[in-house]
């Protein structure tokens, strides 16, 4: 059934800057090399802009040329020369009614197409035998056209080397920057306490270190360096257009203006929705990876219809958060190929007015057709990069809020330990409830004290506090009141890391990851003899199977490899003894075991447990005949303790316990 955390309400998120200035903080080591990075983005793209006006030259060299004549810039550069070597006397073409003592003849300049005079001393030139006899049939300017062409060859392959350095730098920040992310995650999981995993789901974590920085990595990889690129790219076309000719670069503006507005009034109503997306893919996680733990239980209890019906309307959520964020992100394509279009036709009928009138060369036009789609494209490219950007800033929001979760307080000031552990342990007038719900008290005023090697029994029936007991005292959580005491030590004074090592623990739960056998028993123990771990597996009972497995201790286990529940249990057992702490923890260590192998583990445990403090949780009392002390719990108190035969001669709850178990039994 579904776990902690599926019916999570979940939390307003922040804004967007907020999001995007907690990502940018957290890139500041990175922050040098990406500068980098996206300058070597915007000058390839700068070096692209420069291109067009090159082409334009080209184009007028190819046309003046198949027209009967060179460009017009290369016959006003050779006029110029001409007159300022005294070939041509400027004062015979000086248009009527220009008075020559007030013209400074040294900076006058024929080829500016802005200048009245120049336009008008060129066009007597033209007019001219002298002009007609030199320039007539000339063919095309191929000196020029070679000139331009490499010319733009050196601008192109420096604009790509440009781009390639932006491209390998950004995809190996990125990934290096994900590997810290995943790695701040991991080691963020061992700093939190037990109480944030009883109220988030295990997938919608695992959906944070996956999706989301997978989706972080890849806007910053794919999305940043376009975003710069294209803003230098927007500028660079802006001033461009402006320097060749302002008229038409207006008349581009103004049909992109309008696109740009849209573009804005779509971003920011999507927002919201890609937020969503985020939010609903790590809830949908989440329940996806606790159903498939509990498919069997599913399957048992005919729950089949109610998990399909929530996984439908979990399903049904992401699909609407993706269909709105895709769909409104999806309208600045065709959107912005409408404006881009309309800049074509725009230049195109204004630019032949303009050549009409000898404002332009043809050359222009065909330089401001390439400015209107490099003037577009940026648009374009940024409109997509900031829906990435917003799904990043979705995700890094996700990834933030988990990496500032309240973590276990920090111990490193702590220098009591214990060293050579006798095992005396001393509950005293412990009271405990969860931090999920401190009204609700689930331990009252507990206390025993257990001496060392002795072998204490905690039963009781569900909701006792039998596994809130053993949690305090491995520091799971901290009492609430009254204290816990190791060899006279506070449990407080002491660092987890050091209670920890002095228990063994078997859950009820088996844990076997992936690796041979021998990995799975020697786990976290190193330089261990092999007839430790051999002698271990006897005790168990498991040796003969183990053999029996194709490569023996070193078979791999995987999810097809043919283990039963109850020799997974026998593992975890035989774990334990080769751990050999001083102290032991046993949650129903035996709950997974036929009745057979239930008398093999016992005598492996009674071996297990000599000499050692051990608390043992059971629900078979049968189990737990030979322990020294039976602490009867129920409603987080101590009812009753003392031996099996003390408690069965008192006649209490824990008489009626094994009772009702011993009827249990003779009926089955």
């Amino acid at each position: 059934m579904p776990g902690p955390g599926t019916n999570k309400k979940i939390q307003k998120p922040k804004n967007l800057k907020t999001a995007l200035r907690d990502l940018l903080s957290y890139c500041k080591r990175e922050a040098g090399i990406i500068l980098f990075a996206l300058i070597m983005a915007a000058l390839g793209a700068v070096l692209t802009i420069v291109g067009p006006n090159q082409i334009s030259k080209i184009t007028d060299y190819i046309y003046d040329g198949l027209s009967g004549g060179i460009s017009t810039e290369a016959v006003a550069e050779d006029i110029q020369n001409q007159i300022k070597t005294g070939q041509i006397n400027i004062m015979d073409y000086l248009p009527e009614g220009t008075d020559p003592s007030a013209l400074n003849m040294e900076e006058l300049d024929l080829t500016d197409k802005d200048s009245e005079l120049a336009s008008a001393i060129m066009e007597n030139i033209r007019l001219s035998d002298d002009f007609q006899e030199k320039y007539k049939d000339k063919g095309i300017d191929m000196t020029g056209v070679r000139n331009a062409a490499l010319f733009l060859m050196v601008l192109y392959l420096i604009s790509a080397i440009c781009s390639f350095c932006q491209h390998f730098i950004m995809a190996t920040v990125t990934q290096k920057l994900s590997r810290r992310m995943r790695g701040d995650i991991d080691t963020k999981i061992n700093r939190l306490p037990l109480k944030y995993f009883s109220t988030n789901s295990y997938g919608d974590v695992l959906s944070r270190v996956t999706n989301d920085v997978d989706t972080i990595g890849q806007a910053l990889s794919n999305s940043l360096a376009s975003i710069v690129s294209s803003a230098a790219q927007f500028v660079g076309c802006l001033v461009m257009m402006y320097y060749t000719n302002w008229v038409m670069a207006t008349t581009t503006v103004l049909t992109t203006i309008i696109g740009l507005f849209l573009m804005i009034f779509i971003m920011k109503h999507s927002q919201r929705y890609f937020i969503a997306r985020q939010k609903s893919l790590g809830e949908l996680n989440g329940y996806i990876e606790e159903m498939y733990a509990g498919h069997d239980v599913i399957r048992v209890s005919g729950a089949e219809n109610s998990v399909k019906e929530r996984f439908a309307k979990l399903n049904e959520d992401v699909k609407n958060a993706n269909y709105k964020s895709q769909f409104l992100s999806g309208l600045m394509q065709p959107l912005m190929n409408f404006v881009g279009n309309l800049g074509y036709v725009a230049v195109c009928i204004v630019g032949a007015l303009l050549v009409l009138n000898g404002n332009i060369t043809f050359g222009v036009i065909t330089a401001f057709l390439i400015y209107v789609r490099l003037f577009e494209q940026p648009l374009k490219q940024i409109s997509q990069g900031m829906t990435n950007i917003q799904s990043a800033a979705a995700a890094s929001e996700r990834v933030f809020e988990f990496l500032d979760e309240e973590e276990l307080e920090d111990e490193s000031d702590k220098e009591e330990s214990i060293q050579n552990v006798r095992g005396e342990v001393e509950f005293s007038h412990v009271k405990f409830a969860y931090p999920s719900a401190p009204d609700k008290e689930i331990i009252h005023d507990f206390s025993v004290h257990v001496t060392p090697g002795q072998k204490v029994a905690i039963v009781g029936p569900t909701g006792a506090g039998k596994t809130t007991l053993v949690n305090l005292l491995m520091r799971f959580f901290e009492p609430t009141g009254g204290s816990i005491r190791i060899d006279g030590v506070d449990t407080k004074d002491l660092s987890r890391e050091n209670v920890h090592k002095q228990f063994g623990m078997v859950l009820q739960d088996t844990w076997l990851f992936e690796g041979t056998v021998k990995e799975n028993l020697l786990y976290n123990n190193e330089n261990v003899p092999e007839k430790v771990m051999v002698d271990a597996c006897r005790a168990c009972g498991i040796h003969s199977f183990i053999k029996a497995l194709p490569k023996g201790y070193d078979t791999v286990l995987t999810d097809n490899t043919s283990i039963s529940a109850g020799q997974k249990q026998l593992m975890t057992i035989a774990r334990a003894m080769i751990q050999n702490s001083p102290m032991l923890i046993l949650d129903e260590a035996t709950s997974s075991v036929d009745t057979r192998t239930e008398l093999l583990t016992q005598r492996a445990m009674d071996q297990l447990t000599q000499k050692r403090t051990s608390f043992v949780i059971a629900h078979r009392l049968s189990t737990i005949k030979n322990a020294d002390i039976i602490l009867v719990m129920r409603d987080g108190d101590i009812v009753e303790q003392g031996s099996h035969e003390e408690l069965l001669k008192q006649g209490g709850f824990y008489s009626e316990l094994y009772t009702s178990q011993f009827e249990q039994q003779e009926t089955a």
